[in-house]
């Protein structure tokens, strides 16, 4: 199979390589100083006790030719939409198409500008850039959760198999994506709006969280007729047992001024607390 990864970041970046380790066709598109160092010295994996390299194609996007069999996006929710379109010519309508994106309607995205086959993914890993070329894992956290179509479902879990990635392809795909969504939509939302940490968050605005994690589930079940309110407590005993100073990555591009996740992470739940927090956030971008 033909495997692009779009955005080579710590979760591309960690995907595209682990893919390159084994006989599958992979590509990478990644642009400026990290395109460059890859294409120099191949892409290294530091994890906290072992170190790899791994020599990837790597491109910008509109560089290749011919269609891919498996397209991940692995680039930010607000960049999804522009990231197809720069890689449009290479997919068919037999092409699977997955965004590892935050959210829980990327795959909503990408079936409107699309007649690809496409799934419903997410995925648990602690990773980013160190510097060009190199990717930083931290724990030992990863599972790549997807499903949908049966057949692609089944493809798509070859290729992990093949790279010795665990996955998971739950019966219920949507309530899957939720519960990742409960809390990195909550403390997302959180942490950006008092520009504290998640430990700070939950010690000083427990009520505040406790009712924004029950909009969300409330929100889930209205929408997708989907009972996530177990996760309500199991959101809070994390965010209690994190490092205190742990933050989010919408806050810490706050904070940096850069463009942020809003839109997916707060703006899409339609509840009165969320709702009056991205209004209030929409103001700072």
């Amino acid at each position: 199979m033909r495997v692009a990864v779009v955005g080579l970041g710590g979760v591309g970046g960690y995907l595209a390589a682990s893919f390159a380790k084994t006989s599958l066709d992979v590509v990478g598109f990644a642009r400026g100083e990290h395109l460059k160092e890859i294409r120099k010295s191949g892409i290294k994996i530091v994890e906290d006790t072992k170190e790899w390299s791994v020599p990837l194609k790597v491109q910008e996007l509109n560089a290749v030719e011919g269609c891919f069999d498996v397209v991940l996006f692995c680039v930010k929710s607000y960049d999804l939409v522009d990231s197809y379109k720069n890689i449009a010519s290479n997919i068919d309508e037999h092409t699977i198409l997955m965004s590892f994106s935050n959210g829980v309607n990327n795959a909503e995205v990408l079936r409107s500008l699309s007649n690809a086959v496409v799934l419903e993914s997410c995925i648990y890993i602690l990773s980013h850039i160190e510097k060009a070329g190199v990717i930083r894992k931290k724990g030992k956290v990863f599972a790549a959760v997807f499903g949908g179509d049966e057949k692609a479902t089944q493809k798509v879990a070859t290729l992990f198999e093949k790279a010795e990635l665990r996955y998971k392809t739950p019966q219920n795909i949507k309530e899957a994506l939720y519960k990742k969504y409960i809390f990195i939509a909550a403390f997302a939302t959180l942490t950006s709006y008092y520009d504290k940490s998640i430990g700070y968050i939950y010690e000083h605005h427990f009520d505040m969280a406790k009712e924004l994690l029950e909009e969300i589930a409330a929100f889930a079940k209205e929408k997708e007729g989907i009972d996530i309110s177990g996760e309500v407590q199991k959101a809070l005993d994390t965010a209690s047992k994190v490092p205190y100073k742990s933050s989010t990555s919408m806050h810490l591009d706050f904070q940096n001024g850069k463009k942020t996740e809003l839109e997916n992470l707060s703006g899409y739940v339609k509840k009165p607390l969320m709702q009056e927090l991205y209004k209030e956030l929409s103001k700072r971008k």
